[in-house]
């Protein structure tokens, strides 16, 4: 799984970092979000997932093989 992230989109809700903190965390300047991990490993992709679908601004995008 690789994670694409829209920043523009971004409203900086943090609905990502609270499902999957491991992956995402947020800029302290404006609450942003950013990817820590990019290619989250197996153990991760079922909150990955749910960030994805939890985001209000759909700016987290999933590819999966």
């Amino acid at each position: 799984m690789r994670v694409e992230f829209d920043e523009p989109k971004c409203v900086a809700a943090g609905q990502c970092v609270m499902v999957a903190p491991d992956v995402f965390d947020q800029r302290d300047e404006d609450g942003v979000a950013i990817v820590l991990d990019a290619e989250p490993g197996p153990e991760l992709h079922d909150e990955v997932r749910e960030a994805a679908a939890v985001c209000p601004a759909a700016a987290i995008r999933l590819v999966e093989p």
